[in-house]
């Protein structure tokens, strides 16, 4: 009986160490599973940043305040070409057909305003001056017959009071004087008439065998000669010298349509020119077109630009700048923005070695820094210069 008793017992233990032995290993094996599926928790970031105050960065960094600028809301940038003013461009033609004697400037010469381009001889010229000379002739003739019909007339008066000759004479001698009279004026303006036609071509009236000069009808550059000297020109309607004044010039751009609201007459433009990388030039919107561009979609804008130097030419390219909507905002340099997990922070100053990392909302780059549209205000002191020694201690 009691050896029965023992197996028994010995193979119940054994079962139960079994059991027991196969749990706890069942039970560590989820627990790594568990474990393996848990997503793995992502680093915090810690807001402050101390340091002590013999820290050699310390001496590394700047720090300033926050300062306010005026800036655009609302701006519209466009392509943008120089041209010279129109109502600044005079063309030189020859009145009357000729050979052009000699030509007195070249392509690209300064020229003041009535100086002499070249000279013109002409048949023409001396059709007026011959003109000039038979007019001057008739108003001669015109007064000696006036002279005569006065003395007549005079005369038979004179007789008629003493009953010597008719009324019928007298009546008669009043008419020729009459007509005497309007011969005279009629002379005289025909002789005004050729005066001033040999005056408007530059000539002086009675001299012959005189060339016409051609002047200059304003200062500036000579940018078209299309004669020379010994030429024979017939046309007249075609300008031989173009002068362009360049002392002022037009900024011309191509504005889409959504954008032309934002535009108006005497608002200031800024000017980048591919000739001047780096330089901003400013111009006042004179002109905007009346009508729209049907291929495009775009409406022309001119605005005038001061050009004393002569450094602006025609055709010159370049982007023109349209600001509007003038806000005061704050604003910080590029240095003091660090980047962390795709946030833009700036370091702001809490107390002599304490620092917050401030996260900012920044508009688009002006002058070497942002605007901020959110997280800071003028006057917050920051961290503008070595920020990354903060940025590592994060």
């Amino acid at each position: 009986m009691a050896i029965r008793f023992t197996l028994i017992s010995t193979t119940i233990l054994a079962i139960s160490f079994a059991a027991g032995c196969g749990k706890p290993a069942e039970t560590k094996a989820e627990g790594k599973e568990a474990k393996a599926a848990a997503p793995a928790a992502k680093p915090t970031l810690k807001n402050e940043v101390s340091m002590s105050a013999d820290a050699p960065e310390l001496a590394q960094m700047k720090f300033e305040d926050v300062r306010s600028i005026e800036v655009a809301l609302d701006e519209v940038t466009a392509t943008a070409r120089i041209e010279a003013n129109p109502n600044r461009v005079g063309h030189a033609m020859i009145p009357v057909p000729g050979r052009i004697s000699n030509v007195l400037v070249k392509l690209g010469d300064s020229v003041q305003k009535g100086q002499p381009l070249l000279s013109v001889e002409s048949a023409t010229i001396a059709e007026f001056e011959t003109a000039f000379v038979q007019s001057e002739s008739a108003v001669r003739q015109s007064q000696i017959a006036l002279s005569k019909s006065e003395t007549d007339l005079a005369r038979l008066t004179d007789l008629f009071e003493h009953q010597a000759v008719a009324e019928k004479e007298v009546l008669s001698a009043r008419t020729t004087n009459a007509l005497s009279k309007a011969a005279v004026e009629q002379a005289q303006s025909s002789r005004d008439q050729a005066r001033r036609r040999l005056e408007l071509l530059g000539l002086k009236a009675g001299k012959f065998n005189q060339r016409i000069v051609i002047e200059s009808p304003l200062a500036g550059k000579v940018m078209e000669v299309n004669v020379v000297d010994g030429e024979f020109r017939n046309e007249i309607n075609s300008p031989v010298v173009t002068i362009t004044d360049l002392s002022r010039v037009w900024v011309s751009s191509e504005v889409p349509e959504s954008k032309i609201r934002q535009f108006r007459v005497g608002g200031v433009v800024q000017l980048d020119l591919i000739a001047y990388p780096g330089e901003s030039f400013r111009a006042r919107i004179t002109r905007i077109a009346d009508a729209v561009n049907n291929e495009t979609r775009t409406i022309k804008v001119n605005a005038e630009l001061d050009n004393p130097a002569g450094r602006y030419r025609p055709d010159m390219f370049g982007s023109l700048h349209y600001a509007d909507n003038i806000s005061s905002m704050p604003w910080i340099p590029e240095s003091a923005v660090i980047r962390i997990n795709g946030k833009d922070l700036v370091f702001s100053v809490v107390a002599p070695g304490r620092f917050m990392a401030t996260p900012v909302e920044l508009g688009r780059p002006h002058e070497g820094g942002f605007p901020v549209l959110n997280g800071l205000k003028a006057g917050d002191r920051i961290v503008t210069q070595g920020a990354i020694y903060l940025k590592a201690a994060l």
